[in-house]
């Protein structure tokens, strides 16, 4: 038995038992979509939604597909059996990014400190300007990927692009400036403050592959994750991929992280991850957070080097709704995260 069809199987025996309906979003949210962007290197298209079923052709990285249908399949796999009915046949959902493809007004004037924005295409082509003059290219930024931007140039063509930077890349990048959507105030905005930081908890299930999110005891919300993968490695000098498990609280909060070494790597399997989209600390020694995903669709199962991946959208939920809130007094009650 392969890998996959391994986890299919565990997958299918765990659902019929254990998952609960808030852990996936009604197929009704996922009809929705209109296109999604391939993020793996390769992308099997199958004649019906099965791995049973035979394989057509294939669809590459970053590739749009046009997505007609989306449904549950009875063959699964049991952690995630929603599969897409693109151009030729069907894809599984895992490795297909939910996108879409807006352009926007631009914006000529920006703060000192920075304006924080987001990509609403597929994918765009960044730049960087090397010897005063010459435009190379360098990181490709994902669509739902968050950017601080501080000013508005042209390129030698009369184009207009934002310029972005961040803490662990010096050189600034630039990106056309139609491709990313200021972040409104309102998106920051906390997320029932009225409710007492000690009443707020979180608590995040390995084996389940779920974050619950309580108030005074209650559960209000529950979201299906991908945690670290298991640590094999026997060496200590290796960084361990799982995530560590035990009492922990919210340190701090960054609504847009550069995650990897700088280097100039756009290939699907470098961990080099501009902009990573509402990150919540929560072990800063190893800096393990919960933060938004754009590199795969496969939740409910380990994929991350030990953070907590989430949708963006329940990662910026997160974001708002943890203590201690953006921008607010750093002595107010953290957050409790329980890994278990």
């Amino acid at each position: 038995m392969n890998r996959r069809s391994f986890l299919k199987n565990i997958g299918t025996g765990i659902a019929a038992c254990t998952i609960s309906p808030l852990q996936k979003p009604p197929i009704d949210s996922y009809r929705s979509i209109q296109l999604g962007r391939v993020t793996s290197e390769s992308l099997s298209v199958y004649e019906k939604p099965s791995e049973l079923s035979k394989i057509l052709f294939q669809r590459f990285f970053n590739d749009t597909l046009n997505i007609y249908d989306s449904i549950i399949s009875e063959d699964g796999p049991g952690y995630n059996p929603i599969w897409h009915q693109v151009f030729g046949g069907y894809v599984h959902s895992a490795w297909v990014q939910p996108v879409r493809n807006r352009l926007n007004s631009i914006i000529r004037s920006f703060p000192s400190s920075g304006s924080l924005m987001e990509l609403t295409v597929p994918y765009s082509q960044s730049y960087r300007i090397r010897n005063g003059s010459k435009w190379e290219n360098s990181y490709i930024l994902y669509y739902g990927s968050t950017h601080w931007v501080f000013d508005l140039i042209e390129n030698p063509y009369g184009q207009l692009f934002y310029e972005i930077h961040n803490a662990l890349v010096t050189t600034s990048h630039y990106v056309p400036a139609e491709h990313l959507r200021l972040v409104q105030e309102s998106e920051f905005a906390p997320i029932h403050p009225d409710v007492p930081p000690a009443a707020k908890h979180i608590e995040i299930s390995i084996d389940f592959q779920i974050l619950r999110a309580y108030e005074n005891g209650q559960l209000i919300k529950e979201f299906q994750v991908s945690t670290g993968l298991p640590n094999s490695s026997l060496d200590p000098n290796v960084i361990p991929t799982d995530t560590p498990k035990g009492p922990h609280i919210i340190q701090n909060k960054r609504p847009s992280v550069h995650m990897g070494d700088g280097t100039l790597r756009n290939d699907a399997q470098a961990y080099e991850l501009p902009g990573v989209p509402w990150v919540s600390y929560f072990e800063p020694s190893t800096g393990v957070a919960i933060h938004g995903t754009y590199w795969h669709n496969n939740f409910g199962v380990t994929m991350s080097h030990g953070c907590v991946n989430m949708e963006s959208e329940d990662a910026k939920w997160i974001f708002r709704w943890s203590t201690p809130y953006p921008d607010s007094d750093s002595s107010i009650q953290h957050t409790t995260v329980e890994v278990i």
